[in-house]
C-alpha cells in the first residue's frame, strides 16, 4: 500500500542537492542546529519521489512506504546519483520540497531519505513536513516538551476570561507550557470557538492583545487554535488539559464536542537521525 501523490506535481530539475546532501552527512541527535539547516534546505530543494505503482502525473501513481516505529514515511532520493545508486526500478517523481510537505504532512506521512545509505539515510516525520509546508519561522522547532504551566499568573487568567466572556464566540480556552528545541520556551493559550473564520481570528487576537498587560516581561504568549488537527500544541492540550474558561460549563450546559478530531495522544517526534 501506497501513500497517494499530489495530483500534477512538476517535473523539475535539482538546483539544490549538494546542499541537502551535505547536511545529511552532518545531522546527528545532539545537532538541532544541523537539523535545522537541513530542513531550510528540503524547503528550497527537490526530492526524487520513488512511486510504487503508476508513473509520474498518472492518476494511480502512489509513492512507496516505510514504517519506522509506527510512523509512516515516504522514501526518496536527493539527486540522479543517489536514484542510480539506490538500485530503484521503479518510476520516480521529482518533486520541490515544500511541495511534496504540503501534500504529506495533512496525511501524517514524513519522508526518508536515501533509506539505501550507509547508516540508513535521514527521516523528517510529518511534524516537520508541517512546518515547511506552513513557514519555519512561523512554527516552534520540536521536538517539543509540553506540559502543564507551573508559572502563577491569576491576574493573567482572571483577565483573559473576562475577555473571553465578552468574546462570544469563545468557548473555551486551555493552557499549556512549552519548551521548542530551539528558541525560548512560551505559555501557549489554545482557543476553542464556535465558529472559524477571519473575524474570529481576529477576535480572538484582540482578545489576547487585550490581557497580555497582565503577563510579566519577558514572558512569550501564543495563541494556538483548538480546531487544528496537525498543530502538536493543540493535539497535547485536546488530550491532557481542562479548560481554565469554559462558557458552556459556566452557563450550566451541558459540554459540547471540541472542535476537531476529538481527544488523542500528541504524537512525539520519532527518531529521525
Amino acid at each position: 500500500m501506497g501513500v497517494d501523490q499530489k495530483k500534477g506535481a512538476a517535473l523539475v530539475g535539482s538546483t539544490s542537492g549538494e546542499r541537502v546532501e551535505q547536511l545529511l552527512r552532518q545531522v546527528s541527535p545532539d545537532r538541532h542546529d544541523t537539523y535545522e539547516s537541513l530542513l531550510h534546505a528540503l524547503a528550497e530543494g527537490e526530492l526524487w519521489m520513488l512511486l510504487w505503482q503508476g508513473t509520474s502525473g498518472s492518476p494511480d501513481a502512489q509513492y512507496g512506504n516505510m514504517d519506522v516505529e509506527g510512523y509512516g514515511y515516504a522514501p526518496c532520493v536527493t539527486s540522479p546519483q543517489e536514484l542510480a545508486a539506490s538500485g530503484w526500478t521503479r518510476s520516480h517523481e521529482v518533486v520541490t520540497g515544500h511541495r511534496v510537505a504540503a501534500s504529506l504532512y495533512r496525511q501524517r506521512w514524513g519522508v526518508w531519505m536515501n533509506p539505501h545509505a550507509p547508516g540508513g539515510g535521514v527521516g523528517i516525520p510529518w511534524l516537520d513536513l508541517r512546518r515547511i509546508a506552513t513557514g519555519l519561522d512561523q512554527v516552534p522547532a520540536g521536538p517539543l516538551r509540553i506540559s502543564e504551566p507551573s508559572l502563577e499568573l491569576p491576574q493573567f487568567y482572571a483577565l483573559l476570561s473576562q475577555n473571553a466572556h465578552r468574546t462570544a464566540n469563545v468557548r473555551a480556552l486551555r493552557r499549556a507550557w512549552v519548551q521548542p528545541a530551539t528558541g525560548a520556551p512560551y505559555l501557549a493559550i489554545g482557543h476553542d470557538l464556535y465558529e472559524d473564520g477571519a473575524q474570529a481570528v481576529e477576535d480572538v487576537r484582540m482578545m489576547v492583545r487585550q490581557s497580555v498587560g497582565a503577563v510579566p516581561d519577558g514572558l512569550a504568549v501564543s495563541s494556538v487554535a483548538m480546531a487544528d488537527d496537525y498543530d502538536p500544541v493543540a493535539m497535547w492540550l485536546r488530550a491532557n488539559s481542562r479548560p481554565f474558561f469554559d462558557r458552556d460549563a459556566h452557563a450550566g450546559a451541558a459540554p459540547g464536542p471540541v472542535t476537531g478530531s476529538g481527544p488523542a495522544p500528541a504524537p512525539g517526534y520519532p527518531q529521525s537521525y
